[in-house]
Order: C-alpha cells, then sequence, then structure tokens
C-alpha cells in the first residue's frame, strides 16, 4: 500500500479523469458536456502548475547559485 501523498493524490486524479472521460462517452448529453468542461478545466489547471514548477526551479537554481561554498 502506498503512502506517498503525491502518489495517492495522482492516482485520485487519474480515476477522476477517467470517471469524466467514461461520462463523455455516454450517451447523456448533459453529463458529457460537464465533463468536458471538468476536463477541459483540469488540462488548463495542470498546464499552469507544470509551467509555475519550470518556472520556480528556475528561480531555485538561481537563488541556489548564490550561496557560497
Amino acid at each position: 500500500m502506498q503512502t506517498d501523498p503525491l502518489m495517492i493524490a495522482v492516482q485520485y486524479l487519474r480515476l477522476q479523469l477517467r470517471s469524466r472521460i467514461v461520462a463523455v462517452r455516454s450517451a447523456d448529453a448533459q453529463a458529457g458536456a460537464l465533463s468536458l468542461e471538468w476536463v477541459a478545466i483540469a488540462i488548463v489547471l495542470v498546464t499552469a502548475a507544470l509551467a509555475l514548477a519550470v518556472f520556480l526551479a528556475g528561480k531555485l537554481g538561481n537563488l541556489e547559485s548564490l550561496i557560497p561554498n
């Protein structure tokens, strides 16, 4: 059993995304549209989080270079 909070969060998000995709493929147009909307929002949020992570990693690298040995 995994106890790493990051892995648990990733698994949860993966299961949520899978359930949303199943809803999109279902015959219910309203559920699919709402789910597709949430999938689009999730993609935007993940992209923003990755961009922020790359930005902050660069800034952290710059700050680490300022620390004397």
